[in-house]
């Protein structure tokens, strides 16, 4: 059973939220805080495997909760907050929480596919291990020269806002080429993903939208509940159904992109669940792209980034803190 604490300051949330967890079977709700002090001195006493968190608490707000219970557990967090409290929300993954759900997810009757995914991803979360560090081979990857190249691509999901806000924050404002991004976002948060994204990089970050043609210097995100494509007439939204339960999906975004670019085409799968950019990565290799993974000691959870490695078509494998500098100079010829 995984032992959890319920943060709300609304009671009739909290029953909410009980009763999502407990109709599952795997969830064991040991305690209730009303409040960040009442949050932190309950993670304190009950040492949970898992803590979900609201944002806006009187007392003390759930991001500083967040700050206080990692200096003494190192328990799986996660947010669920309102759609208002989307920036905040992101902050909270900066701070340690692993995944934020809005609560209209909750309080609303969800499809079951929807609510088996949040329950899979909340088991997976309370089930990381600590991972031995990856060995990668430098050999290889100096072997890889810079070369005219016109755009990147990123998928990311579990993980990936923290991931991105790293990556992107240690890319320069003259990076010489557009940068593609699909991160799996939950409805209604992909403009509080962008409005945040940008106040961590020189970059600028803007919503994917139809017709725009990616230029040098801009971060192009997905918006959630579609499939960002890449053609020669620019970027086209695509309402299609999702793929493998991914909408929008990193392997749609690799596989327009590497049909344009070709090989002056760069792909990085960080951190995620899933094998979303998999089959997208074995695109780029085909098409003659260079194909960079995340490895397993740096991400939060490896099985996108691990099942693009199983591909075999990775050129580079790397812990997340290397992978800003060899985009800088793999593109330096572009």
């Amino acid at each position: 059973m995984i032992k959890t604490l319920i943060v709300d300051d609304s009671d009739l949330v909290r029953s909410i939220i009980r009763d999502f967890l407990e109709s599952d079977g795997s969830f064991e709700i040991i305690g209730e805080a009303e409040n960040g002090l009442e949050a932190v001195s309950k993670a304190e006493e009950l040492a949970p495997d898992l803590i979900t968190m609201d944002i806006d608490m009187p007392q003390m707000n759930g991001l500083d909760a967040i700050d206080e219970i990692k200096k003494f557990l190192n328990t799986a967090i996660v947010v669920i907050s309102t759609h208002d409290s989307a920036k905040m929300a992101y902050d909270a993954t900066v701070r340690g929480a692993m995944e934020f759900f809005p609560k209209d997810v909750f309080i609303s009757q969800s499809a079951g596919e929807k609510r088996e995914k949040i329950l899979t991803t909340l088991k997976h979360i309370t089930g990381i291990k600590k991972r031995v560090p990856s060995r990668h081979d430098a050999a290889k990857h100096d072997a890889i020269k810079p070369r005219k190249t016109r755009c990147v691509v990123i998928a990311a999901s579990t993980g990936g806002p923290k991931a991105l806000c790293q990556l992107c924050a240690a890319i320069p404002e003259n990076f010489p080429v557009p940068i593609l991004v699909v991160q799996h976002n939950t409805t209604g948060f992909d403009r509080g993903f962008v409005h945040w994204l940008n106040g961590y990089t020189g970059l600028k970050v803007l919503l994917a939208e139809e017709g725009t043609i990616p230029v040098k210097g801009n971060i192009y995100v997905a918006p959630t509940d579609k499939h960002l494509v890449v053609s020669d007439g620019g970027i086209v939204l695509d309402d299609g159904e999702p793929i493998r339960n991914q909408k929008p999906a990193a392997d749609i975004l690799f596989k327009s992109a590497a049909a344009v670019y070709g090989k002056a085409l760069v792909s990085v799968v960080l951190t995620g669940m899933g094998e979303d950019g998999a089959e997208g990565t074995r695109f780029v290799k085909q098409a003659g792209g260079i194909t960079i993974a995340q490895d397993e000691a740096s991400s939060m959870i490896y099985g996108m980034p691990g099942a693009a490695v199983e591909t075999g078509c990775v050129d580079m494998e790397l812990p997340l803190n290397e992978i800003p500098q060899k985009l800088i100079l793999l593109t330096k010829g572009g």
